[in-house]
């Protein structure tokens, strides 16, 4: 009997994939890691760089460069890549640049007989992953961008700071876009089973109301927080992804705020949005509708029509 290993392919070996890379590493999450991009020599040393680490890890995972074959067989192909950003922050400029190389990397590892999960990293992941669910063919539930997942991750950070709590004991989800418009329903954050407003009401030396805006603001600009200082953000997306490819590949049903197709969920149609999935070997295999308030609603609503009006540039 032959035993089928677990690949995952990486396509778009910059900060971000490098990282991700190095991650799946370090915690043995897969059998096998390829990695592709245009620059192969790149791709080369990072391969000897990582494999050479083996020895001190827990588990002897296989890396290697590869080509858009190795997507035949693989489970998970995680894309990365991305036109970087112009210097004035024209979106649909770099959304037209980016489109191109996503378009060509979709077309090669579909023409390679693809029928795995996506994972997208791409900004802007929210259109980049519809995009792929139109070109690709795959059935919506196979298409995961990686969303508000690391701003839930950074609002909880957040909030565990100022009430001095571990972020993992809360639970919180940034919905919607991930970027400008996304949102927060505050109704829906829970401490330790305590709902957001009873901890106000009976801590207000811990938090007040108004920290609710500024935890808000603080979450939005937390990347460009980092970008500034550093030049990129790395650490906090890769293993968001990582996260999300553990879901799938161990079957954890955890529940994530990703990037996912709504069909008629929370009142949406045909766009991919940020919001609580159900993550399992399946993929996406349930959308967890949350019970906001009436306001809430109104500012998830006009997120998704804030992604959905790039859609005319996609043709698709």
């Amino acid at each position: 009997m032959i035993m089928k290993k677990s690949r995952v392919v990486i396509i778009g070996i910059g900060n971000v994939g490098v990282t991700t890379a190095f991650s799946l590493v370090t915690q043995g999450v897969c059998d096998e890691v390829v990695l592709i991009d245009i620059d192969e020599e790149k791709v080369l040393g990072e391969v000897l760089d990582l494999s050479q680490s083996i020895e001190f890890l827990n588990r002897n995972v296989s890396v290697k460069k590869g080509g858009y074959e190795d997507c035949r067989e693989a489970d998970i192909v995680v894309v990365t890549a991305c036109a970087p950003m112009t210097a004035d922050n024209n979106r649909l400029l770099w959304l037209e640049a980016t489109k191109g190389i996503i378009k060509s990397i979709v077309e090669q590892v579909m023409a390679n007989g693809f029928d795995g999960h996506f994972v997208v990293v791409s900004n802007p992941v929210d259109i980049i992953s519809y995009y792929i669910y139109k070109i690709s063919g795959l059935p919506g539930n196979q298409i995961i961008g990686t969303g508000t997942s690391l701003d839930s991750a950074r609002l909880k950070c957040f909030i565990g700071e100022l009430i001095d709590v571990d972020p993992r004991s809360i639970n919180a989800y940034v919905l919607g876009e991930h970027g400008d418009s996304e949102m927060i329903p505050w109704s829906c954050v829970r401490v330790g089973g305590k709902d957001i407003y009873s901890i106000i009401r009976d801590n207000p030396w811990r938090i007040r109301e108004e920290d609710l805006d500024l935890l808000h603001a603080k979450t939005m600009k937390a990347g460009w927080e980092i970008f500034n200082r550093k030049g990129n953000t790395a650490y906090g997306i890769a293993t968001s992804a990582v996260g999300i490819i553990k879901a799938i590949l161990f079957n954890e049903n955890r529940i994530i705020p990703v990037s996912a197709l709504l069909s008629g969920h929370l009142g949406e149609d045909d766009v991919f949005i940020g919001v609580p999935v159900i993550l399992n070997r399946t993929g996406a295999k349930e959308i967890v509708e949350l019970e906001m308030t009436e306001e809430e609603k109104k500012l998830f609503h006009a997120s998704c029509d804030n992604v959905r009006q790039y859609y005319s540039v996609l043709n698709v």
